[in-house]
């Protein structure tokens, strides 16, 4: 016991630590009226999940000791009080969700359960397997994991190359029933060459979500895309059709277009578009609500000439079903050509405040508004 409240008030130290160097938050650009500062210092960061008592669980991609952490605000003040380590030894357990008082990760090939995890999370909790029958590629193996309206679990598997027609099971999004693990997964969409990042339309409950799009086709081809699942089964068009409208010159001879389901909206080429999220609450302007708001990672093969896409937060204006408008929100990330951040997630709080997960500064941001 002393063990353990002796590690917890050493994480909390650290977590409220002033930001390092490397973190410019000045060279941030944001719109009059937002203010963004660090919430807490988190190596790798990637998906984040909101618990029941304000309790932040962040997922990491490219730690070395594969870890998961929760954030935890004792006095419901919104400033971090305390970084845990819930678990360690993963492999890549960069997505994860918290349903029901349980927090759910998911890693290459496995996905966990923790039970009762806020009584537990400083107690070394263990991990209950769900399923252990995930592919085990990890090319794009990493996952983003989330809960649907429909209460069943879902769950993407990428391909596990750049561009090459997979089995079956990849490029595409399953769900799952966490109570049934034994069932197959069911797949929702096809051609999804990988996506960790969705989100439902909070009015129309469909399913939008991101998916980057493919390597070594040239600095501006193809964009990443913002797709949206209108009817159960739809393919998206990977391997064959790139962003709606480009054919493949190795897998499209003989493909049409319009066989395949274009995106909702054509990102930046090479952004590399992650976590999203619709904007539901009210601190925010009126022309954030119910709209969508994109952390794009950042190109990383882009020549210099071309220049570097992505590295910043984008806003999509969504109109009656339909994305009608697509423009940066917070740029900053890169200077010079040089990125000292990349966001990978976002997340709303309960007050309407947004974080933003870093995992090239290793930190969780917390970006407020004030008329």
């Amino acid at each position: 016991m002393k063990k353990t409240i002796f590690k917890s008030l050493i994480l909390s130290f650290l977590a409220i630590l002033p930001a390092k160097a490397d973190i410019e938050l000045e060279k941030l650009v944001l719109p009059d009226g937002f203010s963004i500062e660090v919430y807490a210092r988190i190596p790798k960061a990637r998906q984040m999940s909101l618990g029941d008592d304000g309790t932040v669980y962040v997922g990491t991609r490219g730690d070395a000791r594969g870890r998961v952490f929760a954030i935890t605000d004792n006095n419901g003040d919104y400033k971090a009080d305390d970084v845990a380590v819930i678990t360690r030894g993963l492999k890549q357990p960069s997505g994860l969700t918290y349903k029901d008082g349980d927090l759910y990760v998911a890693d290459i090939d496995t996905l966990y359960r923790f039970n009762d995890i806020t009584s537990t999370m400083n107690d070394s909790p263990k991990a209950e397997i769900i399923t252990d029958n995930l592919p085990d590629k990890t090319h794009h193996g990493w996952k983003f994991i989330e809960f649907g309206p429909d209460g069943l679990l879902y769950v993407p598997i990428g391909a596990p190359c750049n561009i090459c027609e997979p089995e079956e099971i990849f490029a595409a999004i399953h769900t799952m029933d966490v109570n049934n693990p034994d069932d197959s997964l069911t797949k929702v969409a096809s051609g999804v060459r990988n996506t960790v990042g969705f989100d439902w339309d909070p009015k129309t409950n469909e399913l939008w979500f991101t998916d980057n799009g493919g390597d070594n086709l040239g600095d501006d081809m193809p964009a990443d895309e913002l797709n949206k699942i209108s009817t159960p089964g739809e393919h998206f068009g990977y391997p064959y059709i790139h962003q709606g409208d480009f054919q493949d010159p190795q897998f499209g001879s003989g493909k049409k277009a319009s066989d395949y389901t274009p995106p909702a909206q054509k990102l930046a080429p090479h952004a590399g578009a992650t976590g999203m999220a619709f904007y539901k609450g009210n601190m925010l302007p009126e022309k954030f609500k119910n709209n969508i708001i994109i952390a794009e990672h950042g190109s990383w093969n882009r020549t210099d000439e071309a220049g570097h896409t992505g590295h910043m937060l984008t806003l999509v204006t969504v109109e009656n079903g339909k994305a009608i408008k697509y423009e940066p929100f917070i740029t900053g990330f890169l200077q010079n050509n040089k990125a000292w951040g990349r966001p990978t997630d976002v997340l709303e709080l309960k007050d309407g405040s947004l974080l933003i997960a870093d995992d090239e500064a290793g930190a969780v941001y917390r970006m407020t508004y004030m008329k």
